[in-house]
């Protein structure tokens, strides 16, 4: 059995250009696969629902699946996924110091300080 290094490991989980954005945004509330799409315009159909399928194999986020006609599909962050948005508020944090270009100013969207609500 070959071990690996625990930020490999991470890494495994959360690489790829839009992982990171999704967790954020379900750092905030749970979403519909739509409303999380309008949050992030940028990706496609075909992306998002790959790294959704495998956030959630690999126990980083929630799918619930309500019993409604039409049904109703929310994504959250599995307590697994909420363990992980302290990379969130450190990339955050590493960003607001070291954007000298652009001296980023972040403190009013509130995106990107994750919050986990209730039962969270």
């Amino acid at each position: 059995m070959n071990k690996k290094c625990p930020i490999e490991f991470t890494l495994s989980l959360i690489s790829g250009k839009w992982k990171i954005i999704i967790l954020k945004e379900l750092s905030q509330k749970p979403l519909r696969y739509g409303a999380l799409g309008k949050c992030i315009p940028d990706i496609s159909s075909k992306i998002l629902i790959q790294h959704l399928r495998e956030m959630e194999n690999d126990g980083l986020i929630t799918r619930e699946i309500f019993p409604e006609v039409p049904p109703r599909v929310e994504y959250s962050l599995s307590k697994m996924g909420i363990s992980i948005t302290t990379i969130l508020i450190e990339l955050r944090r590493w960003g607001l110091e070291s954007d000298w270009q652009n001296i980023t100013k972040c403190k009013q969207c509130k995106k990107c300080q994750p919050y986990i609500g209730e039962g969270g």
